[in-house]
């Protein structure tokens, strides 16, 4: 007896556990039933709350026709005894966790009518062998990761009805075989990395219904073959890289409920007018394109739409007033083209509208009235950026955003500068340095009385400060720096009470500094360096906010006021002694003023004021309180006077560089002062 424990082994080892089935037939147990291995034909436990691996002795049940396992928690691979199964017209295993490829061995299952493994974790490649089950009417191998190309065996599979090859990462093209399957209802390759064209084979199967290739790398045109596919009721290309015109043949496909070429990204061409045959249409997505031409009003007869999305093309012209036909319509998107004229009284009659997006176009005109029936149905309206002109129905005004309403007509809301329209409502900001702008500042910028900021800066702009200018009493910043202005600065600019910032330097500038400068209490930084302003700098600009202003490179004559006298810089005083003799007022007080240049070499000059007739000695002493010059000691009338030192002693000897003092004595008057020789 001994002598065959060995083949009892091998026995049990092959078919499982042996056990005794109800009807009292040699069984194998799996999940703790025991089924027969000679009468199980059909094993349902879908939904049974599975898990851990499928046993392979489930490959021992070879009378089964029906196997559904499908919708629990099983995990492992796909045992290759599975193979065994060649009576199997019916296999489901999917919704589980199954991992690893698709055993070769699926391939022995050639009474298959009906194979589904979708929404699983398996891997791998789809092997050729599937192409050995041509009694295949179904196949579900969607939802998993399979990666590879999909094998040209899959045109054996000619009697396929169903095929669901979507959400994987397939990749290569779709081979050219896929067009024996002519009796396909359904193809789904969609979400996927298949790339090169759609072959035009594509066009045999002509019972199509459902045919989704979207979100793929697909590239090259549509085939015109498509129009071959007049069953199809959905046709899903979008999110691919297709490019040229959409065949013409596509309007054929007068069965379609959903056409959507959407995000393509490269389809060209415009929306021809057979689209209007298309009467059986729900949902129309041909947006993120490059589509041209105008919106045709045949699309008034697709009266059954319930969403029209043509956004982010280059449509132009008009948008119809047929499409106050579409009166299902819930989804309206046309934003982001060129559309331009009003938007029609016909929009109104949409009051199924949740959402009616027509911004970032060049719609014109006055918004219809009839809008406002979409505004009581809670629609989402934006019409933002278009040229929409006022006044606005009182239903919309709030949603009417930004528009261009330089086109209306209305020149008291805007202003033509350079070229260029500005808002005055909405201009607060006007950056356009170095924007190569020439000729004068228009006298119309001073309508612009929002601005709280305009540069100018480095441009070519000629002429004089406009007085108007004094009207932007909202300013802080105003920069004219580095153009080539001329005349006077306007006492208006005294008006702009709230500048920080005021920057007229470098420029050609002429006059005195208006005693308005005072007026700009606020300031923080005053630049009129480098221009050719001439006259007595007025007492008032101790009142302005700039403590140390920037006059330098002027032709400002002295006296200078005291607040400012260390700010000055070089001035150009040539002329200045023209200006005092005409000028006969005399000063209030005693003063001595800064020498200038300082430092200097060889020759400064001291300035100083006599309010009354006067003794006056000035004297320069070195560091060590030596008497170095006796430079004035004279009677002399009131006035503003002046005087050079050269650098030399009371001998005429040069000194040398150094720190020197300079001290006036008039009167009870006495002032000291510093000032630095170089070499």
């Amino acid at each position: 007896m001994t002598k065959y424990l060995p083949l009892l082994f091998i026995i049990n080892f092959a078919f499982g556990q042996v056990c005794t089935a109800d009807d009292g037939t040699e069984g194998v147990e799996l999940w703790g039933t025991c089924y027969s291995i000679e009468n199980t034909t059909e094993l349902n436990l879908s939904n049974s709350g599975l898990t851990g691996e499928i046993p392979p002795e489930i490959g021992n049940l070879t009378n089964l026709t029906y196997l559904n396992l499908g919708d629990n928690d099983l995990s492992g691979e796909i045992p290759p005894e599975i193979g065994n199964l060649t009576n199997l017209t019916k296999l489901r295993l999917s919704y589980n966790n199954l991992t690893e490829s698709i055993p070769l061995e699926i391939g022995n299952l050639t009474n298959l009518l009906y194979l589904s493994l979708y929404g699983n974790h398996l891997s791998g490649t789809i092997p050729s062998d599937i192409g050995n089950l041509t009694n295949l009417t179904e196949l579900y191998l969607g939802g998993n990761q399979l990666t590879g190309s999909i094998p040209p065996e899959i045109g054996n599979l000619t009697n396929l009805e169903y095929l669901l090859l979507n959400h994987c990462q397939l990749t290569g093209e779709i081979p050219s075989e896929i067009g024996n399957l002519t009796n396909l209802y359904e193809l789904f390759l969609y979400e996927n990395q298949l790339t090169g064209s759609i072959p035009p084979e594509i066009g045999n199967l002509t019972n199509l219904t459902w045919f989704w290739l979207n979100d793929n790398q697909l590239t090259g045109e549509i085939p015109s073959e498509i129009g071959n596919l007049t069953n199809l009721e959905y046709l899903n290309l979008e999110n691919c890289q297709l490019t040229g015109e959409i065949p013409s043949e596509i309007w054929n496909l007068t069965n379609l409920y959903e056409l959507s070429l959407k995000e393509n990204h490269q389809l060209t061409g415009s929306i021809p007018p057979e689209i209007g045959n298309l009467t059986n249409l729900t949902k129309l997505n041909l947006h993120n394109n490059q589509l041209t031409g105008s919106i045709p009003p045949e699309i008034g007869n697709l009266t059954n739409l319930i969403a029209l999305t043509l956004q982010t093309n280059q449509l132009t012209g008009s948008i119809p007033p047929e499409i106050g036909n579409l009166t299902n319509l819930t989804l309206l998107c046309l934003y982001q083209n060129q559309l331009t004229g009003s938007i029609p009284t016909e929009i109104g009659y949409l009051t199924n509208l949740t959402v009616l997006y027509l911004h970032e176009n060049q719609l014109t005109g006055e918004i219809p009235d009839s809008i406002c029936n979409l505004v009581e149905n809670n629609c989402n309206i934006i019409i933002t950026n278009n040229q929409l002109c006022p006044p606005y129905p009182s239903c919309i005004e709030n949603y009417v955003g930004d528009q261009d309403i330089c086109s209306c007509g209305l020149d008291d809301v805007r202003v033509y500068l350079w070229g260029n329209c500005y808002l005055i409502e909405n201009t607060t900001e006007l950056y356009l340095s170095n924007s190569g702008l020439t000729g004068s500042i228009p006298l119309e910028i001073g309508n612009l009385t929002n601005l709280t900021y305009l540069d100018l800066e480095s441009n070519q702009l000629t002429g004089s400060i406009p007085s108007e200018i004094g009207n932007l009493t909202n300013l802080t910043n105003l920069n004219l720096r580095s153009n080539q202005l001329t005349g006077s600065i306007p006492p208006e600019i005294g008006n702009l009470t709230n500048l920080i910032d005021l920057t007229l330097q470098t420029n050609q500038l002429t006059g005195s500094i208006p005693p308005e400068i005072g007026n700009l209490t606020n300031l923080n930084q005053l630049y009129l360096a480098h221009n050719q302003l001439t006259g007595s700098i007025p007492d008032e600009i101790c009142n302005q906010g700039d403590s140390s202003p920037t006059l330098s490179n002027n032709q400002l004559c002295p006296p200078y006021p005291s607040c400012i006298e260390d700010y000055v810089g070089e001035q150009d005083t040539t002329n200045c002694e023209q200006v005092s003799i005409i000028d006969a007022t005399f000063p209030i007080t005693y003063n001595l003023h800064n020498a200038y240049p300082n430092p200097f070499n060889p020759v400064t000059t001291l300035q100083y004021d006599l309010p009354e007739d006067a003794l006056v000695n000035i004297t320069i002493y070195d560091m060590m309180g030596r008497v170095v010059s006796n430079l004035v000691s004279s009677q002399q009338n009131a006035g503003y006077k002046s005087i050079q030192w050269n650098a030399t002693n009371n001998e005429g000897q040069p000194v040398s560089a150094g720190l020197y003092l300079y001290t006036i004595q008039a009167g009870k008057f006495r002032q000291t002062k510093k000032m630095v020789l170089l070499k």
